[in-house]
């Protein structure tokens, strides 16, 4: 279900925000990126990090991982090619400008998919999510966190009136709790394994994802 937060849209507006992503936006997700970082070290192994923008969270994954990183702005990709430079994470496989949409990556090749702050920004969230379940190997998870959007109260007006200015900005702010839940039944071989609000508010939730383990006597990709 695409709509008109378009992949040329998303892609300038977060060239725009590449200078300064990390002042403006490091401190207002630090919780849900660090909740997110836990959720992944709970699986391990290799990790695809879906938007890994300036590459704010790579330093604290353990060294342990091997992480793919992917992002549609090559500006945020510069920024996290510096970090990684920085910091010497050899642990990181390569970092790529890739369309979420559209991964260029083979089926049931990583432990773990984690997206933080990337379903309201990409247009078609349901074709970008049946990606992560194809490339996420069977009995592995798919971490999301992200903003959703309230069903009722003053919360929901307030989020419909601010999204046509949230799209020219890249994401989109009313998006329901109902697409992924209607995703998810849509999908087999995926489950909900926990669904968790974020504090200080709860407008952003940790949301886990896993794919059915492999029958026995059949291996996983590796």
């Amino acid at each position: 279900m695409a709509d008109d937060l378009d992949r040329d849209k998303v892609a300038k507006a977060y060239a725009r925000w590449a200078p300064v992503y990390d002042l403006v936006f490091g401190t207002v997700f630090e919780c849900g990126r660090k909740a997110a970082i836990a959720a992944v070290e709970k699986v391990g192994g290799r990790v695809l990090e879906v938007g890994v923008g300036t590459g704010i969270s790579l330093p604290d994954y353990r060294r342990t991982n091997r992480i793919v990183g992917i992002d549609i702005s090559a500006p945020m990709l510069r920024k996290a090619q510096e970090r990684v430079a920085t910091h010497g994470l050899d642990n990181v496989e390569v970092l790529s400008v890739m369309d979420a949409a559209k991964l260029a990556l083979p089926d049931a090749s990583f432990d773990v998919v984690v997206a933080q702050y990337v379903i309201t920004a990409v247009p078609d969230p349901e074709g970008t999510l049946d990606e992560f379940a194809r490339v996420v190997k069977p009995g592995g998870e798919i971490i999301l966190v992200n903003h959703i959007g309230a069903e009722t109260g003053p919360r929901k007006l307030f989020e419909a009136a601010f999204a046509p200015i949230a799209r020219k900005l890249g994401w989109r702010p009313e998006f329901p709790w109902a697409r992924l839940a209607h995703w998810l039944a849509k999908t087999p071989g995926v489950h909900l394994i926990d669904r968790k609000p974020m504090p200080p508010l709860g407008h952003f939730s940790l949301i886990r994802f896993g794919k059915a383990a492999a029958a026995p006597g059949l291996q996983a990709a590796e």
